[in-house]
């Protein structure tokens, strides 16, 4: 594949990743497996499960891998910035223009019909994953079991994904062992050029006296090495900080952060963008708004690339002992649940304007059932109707549905 090829794959990806970690993994799988055979499927498997395992964003992680399997460091370098870049710039505008004018009512109303279609190609992708990668009964188990931990007890995200690995490796049969050489030095490189890079913006803030950006780029690059679990993990975590601890945005300006961040393109953690850029423009105008976003892009996203450039050319590697091979075959089975409980999470707060979860020993999803949302209800049936009765292609349905989005906000 060369350059002007990628590019327009995952410049593809990049412009129609909705919905968070669930619908972008569904969307790399029916672009980069199914509709392209770039990637096997068994190869798609393995990487998402090392993804898995790594801190940041999961889904941000799997199109640089696919983009360094493809065409190493550069075709790295390339799916992941494209798969960053629209969303980022988009959350930019977002963010500005709130900072000058509030909610957006229109831009909301765009993306709630963009939500919708979500929902429908999350479960699409579902079904097509159960029969790829749950082909044994405890692997289907497994899937089902994760599921119930994060649903019914929210436990911990690493947790989940640490049990069902000692599970694989402990319950493995094979002992045919392919002994290859670690490949060590080939992550020596960028990790010490990925970690001088990382600190480059953190040192001229810290040279400069530039103490509030330097104290943005302490706290996101924390973020960054702890967000074990995806988006989803932290969030609640960074909401905290951000709002009790530094006072740098008010609760309601955090929850449309989140609802915007949840509605565009690209990681969910962009959050982080919007997050800086508020806090810029409330410390110091749109000059430190504008630089503190770059901080946490930089420092939420370099991360990324170091794990990755690092850590793939040891998936192989890794593939070639037994227990290893099994216990990374287990948390692909995990993910299935793990994904299937984020649909339901995703799904749930498009339909309901209030959800909570349930006190006691099951933390069980609890919509405010009086916040039923019938039109978000209506724009699913539609989104149902394209993209599976009709098979209207994915660009087309996203635009038909903004504008659905956009019909049913200016008739209320």
């Amino acid at each position: 594949m060369n350059t002007s090829d990628m590019i327009r794959v995952f410049g593809r990806i990049g412009c129609l990743s909705f919905g968070g970690p669930a619908a972008q993994i569904a969307l790399m799988q029916k672009e980069l497996v199914e509709d392209r055979p770039l990637l096997s499927q068994p190869d798609f498997l393995k990487a998402l499960s090392f993804c898995m395992m790594l801190p940041g964003p999961e889904a941000m992680q799997l199109a640089i891998y696919a983009g360094w399997k493809l065409r190493g460091i550069r075709g790295g370098l390339i799916a992941g910035g494209l798969f960053v870049l629209p969303g980022a710039l988009l959350i930019a505008m977002l963010a500005f223009a709130y900072a000058s004018f509030g909610a957006l009512p229109l831009v909301q109303a765009a993306f709630l019909g963009i939500k919708a279609a979500v929902i429908i190609i999350v479960v699409q992708a579902i079904l097509r994953l159960l029969g790829k990668a749950l082909g044994r009964t405890d692997h289907r188990i497994i899937a089902l079991m994760s599921f119930l931990a994060l649903f019914a007890f929210n436990l911990p995200f690493p947790i989940v994904i640490a049990a069902a690995a000692m599970y694989g490796a402990l319950t493995c049969t094979d002992h045919m062992q392919l002994k290859t050489a670690l490949p060590w030095r080939q992550s020596v490189i960028p990790v010490v050029v990925g970690s001088v890079l990382w600190a480059l913006p953190l040192v001229a803030a810290w040279m400069f006296g530039a103490a509030f950006l330097l104290a943005v780029g302490l706290f996101f690059s924390k973020l960054a090495v702890v967000t074990f679990g995806g988006a989803y993990a932290v969030l609640a975590y960074m909401t905290q900080a951000v709002v009790t601890d530094y006072g740098w945005l008010s609760t309601a300006q955090m929850i449309d952060a989140l609802g915007l961040a949840e509605t565009t393109p690209g990681p969910l953690i962009l959050v982080t963008e919007f997050t800086g850029i508020l806090a810029g423009i409330a410390q110091g105008g749109w000059a430190l708004g504008l630089l503190a976003g770059i901080m946490t892009i930089w420092v939420t996203f370099v991360p990324c690339f170091i794990w990755i450039f690092a850590g793939a050319p040891m998936i192989d590697w890794l593939d070639g002992y037994p227990r290893i091979r099994a216990g990374l075959a287990a948390i692909t089975a995990a993910v299935v649940g793990v994904i299937a409980n984020l649909s339901l999470w995703f799904a749930a707060h498009v339909m309901f304007d209030d959800v909570t979860t349930t006190d006691g020993v099951f933390k069980i999803l609890a919509p405010t059932w009086s916040t039923f949302n019938a039109f978000a209800a209506v724009l699913t049936v539609l989104a149902a109707a394209l993209l599976i009765w009709q098979k209207v292609p994915l660009t087309i349905t996203l635009g038909i549905m903004a504008l659905a989005g956009i019909g049913v906000w200016a008739l209320t």
